[in-house]
């Protein structure tokens, strides 16, 4: 499987930003699921999910200080790539 997304360290803390379809963030439950499933690929940092809206706006979910942290620059300034799963 392949997900797009970026490991940013951010004044001292090392997280990973995951992009997925909003059907994803819609449910708490898919949430948690997805963010644990993570976790076993990024192990020890913490997970912040990324779910665009019909018009390209993207919203996060997460660690509080990180999501507004996020929210305070564009969406290009995200260091994207591929990882290759298993």
């Amino acid at each position: 499987m392949t997900i797009h997304g970026a490991v940013i360290i951010e004044q001292g803390v090392t997280f990973a930003v995951i992009a997925v379809k909003s059907s994803v963030t819609q449910y708490t439950a898919r949430l948690v699921q997805t963010r644990r499933e993570l976790s076993y690929f990024f192990p020890n940092m913490p997970i912040i999910l990324m779910s665009q809206d019909s018009n390209g706006t993207p919203h996060y979910f997460g660690r509080k200080d990180i999501v507004e942290f996020l929210k305070s620059i564009r969406l290009d300034q995200i260091p994207w790539k591929e990882y290759h799963i298993y």
